[in-house]
């Protein structure tokens, strides 16, 4: 697919434009598209041999996060259910939250005794707990989309960036996945686990700071590299074996140009370097603007606000591509 005249955006204040169809883009989060190197799949095993949680480092969009939908997807386990951390965050949220305010405010305007229970929102822990009981009683405090899931079950929890956290947060957070039981302080009641379904956690860091020596002895630890020619090569072949328009139009040859063109880029003095993400929006965004890589005419620097997150690193991707380009 490429885009018509009449779906190029000009600024020139005429109406009446085209959308471009957004099935050209890729699906970059479907973990059938998801590959593994090998010593990822070995950290992978380890993990689920000895029952700890796995925590991966690496580059941003190098698929930390597409991992636990990788994991669940292989063992047929419900989608992950993810905890995107903050600067904020204590152990007790991963379980569940209770909306005290709200409260407060209805038993203002009602004349009727309060459920505390309905204040209470379950989070990826507790539901992960829910999930591991056969019996329905806990079907009132599952999220409509779990109530219908074969139980038990296992699940596979992402706790997304985890160095954002308060430093006791990690060390808090597995101690309560070892314990596999939580009470609502609120009410009092205890929920326990089966712990023959104890979760598969997968935790993520970016690296922003250091992490509590006590809680990396606990995990399993991998650092995702970022991909050889060789990796990218299949990562493309892969993720776009679906899309016609651009496996008929890209011939290996051509795929493996914007593989060396896009490691040219990442040599350069960036201030972010774009990784395995931004590479496959880029590969599609040429295809749409119909440019073949193998080409570096100065057309192709429109494309370079895919890599680019700084107008520092966009300005020094334009003069080297001038400086490399074929015309």
């Amino acid at each position: 697919m490429s885009l018509n005249n009449n779906q190029l955006y000009e600024g020139k204040g005429q109406s009446g434009k085209e959308l471009p169809d957004q099935s050209a883009l890729i699906d970059t989060v479907n973990p059938k598209n998801y590959i593994a190197e090998q010593g990822l799949c070995d950290a992978i095993n380890v993990a689920l041999a000895l029952g700890q949680p796995l925590i991966v480092t690496g580059e941003p969009g190098t698929g930390k996060t597409v991992l636990a939908s990788s994991i669940a997807h292989e063992y047929s386990l419900p989608d992950p259910l993810e905890f995107h951390t903050k600067t904020t965050s204590t152990a007790k949220d991963l379980f569940y939250q209770y909306d005290a305010l709200r409260r407060f405010q209805d038993s203002q305007i009602s004349k009727k005794t309060l459920n505390t229970e309905d204040y209470l929102t379950f989070q990826p822990l507790g539901i992960s707990i829910l999930l591991t009981n056969p019996s329905s009683h806990y079907d009132k405090y599952l999220p409509e989309k779990y109530q219908n899931i074969k139980r038990p079950t296992r699940t596979v929890i992402l706790i997304d960036e985890i160095d954002k956290a308060p430093r006791d947060l990690p060390n808090d957070v597995l101690i309560e996945i070892e314990r596999m039981q939580f009470t609502i302080q609120e009410t009092g009641k205890t929920i326990i686990a089966d712990r023959k379904y104890r979760p598969i956690i997968v935790l993520t860091s970016n690296s922003e700071k250091n992490l509590p020596d006590a809680f990396l002895r606990r995990c399993i630890f991998y650092h995702i590299p970022f991909p050889s020619q060789d990796q990218l090569f299949d990562i493309v072949k892969n993720r776009f074996k679906d899309d016609s328009s651009l496996s008929h139009k890209y011939s290996d040859k051509s795929i493996k140009a914007a593989i060396s063109h896009f490691e040219d880029i990442r040599k350069l003095n960036l201030k972010k370097k774009p990784a395995t993400a931004e590479f496959l929006a880029w590969l599609s965004m040429l295809n749409i603007l119909g440019l073949n890589p193998e080409q570096l005419t100065q057309k192709i620097a429109s494309s370079y606000t895919v890599l680019a997150k700084t107008q520092e690193d966009l300005d020094t991707m334009i003069r080297f591509l001038k400086n490399n380009s074929n015309t």
